[in-house]
């Protein structure tokens, strides 16, 4: 339980707060989306500061879940609970009154520590999606699937069902960007 609750913990810092704070004193909880994730940090401060939020947002995912692997003793679930708990803390930190990202960046680097193989297919896949459609909820659904489907055939099994409950979380975080898309009304 120590294990879930600090992957919980370090998932809950909010990068892009606090990235965004520092570098233009604006809350990017009132700017565009009012999302803490890279792409409302790109809209509230710029480029580079959406990239360090990718960056450590990413990092704060991949460490406990490579931490809780590592751990001699840990049962086969540790890593993909670990995995959970962190993208459960971006999506739903403490410190924001449960009102954080949807989970993306962390996600990347969840997979990464759980299925590299099926993180840079991930990652591959919402660049190029980003890149041809300049829509970065596209990107991030599709680079899920992809990741999720490269996973099923890369990675153990206890990997790919942390994966599929975090691809879950991602999906109904993006609910409304859903809608929006079936609409044709997403930015």
């Amino acid at each position: 339980m120590l294990w879930l609750l600090a992957s919980y913990l370090c998932g809950s810092v909010p990068f892009g707060l606090i990235i965004v704070r520092a570098s233009s004193g604006k809350d990017v909880r009132s700017v565009g989306s009012g999302n803490i994730g890279a792409t409302n940090v790109a809209r509230a401060a710029g480029k580079k500061a959406a990239i360090a939020t990718l960056l450590l947002d990413a990092v704060k995912g991949l460490v406990p879940v490579l931490l809780a692997a590592r751990f001699a003793a840990s049962p086969d679930w540790l890593a993909a609970g670990c995995a959970v708990a962190a993208v459960l803390g971006h999506c739903f930190p403490v410190w924001l009154r449960f009102a954080g990202g949807k989970g993306v960046a962390t996600g990347l680097g969840v997979s990464l520590a759980l299925a590299p193989w099926a993180a840079l297919a991930g990652a591959a896949a919402w660049l190029l999606l980003y890149k041809a459609l300049r829509v970065s909820s596209i990107g991030s659904l599709c680079g899920v699937a992809v990741a999720l489907m490269v996973a099923a055939f890369t990675a153990p099994r206890t990997s790919l069902l942390g994966l599929a409950v975090v691809a879950a979380i991602i999906l109904a975080r993006h609910t409304s960007n859903i809608r929006r898309l079936l609409q044709q009304k997403e930015p």
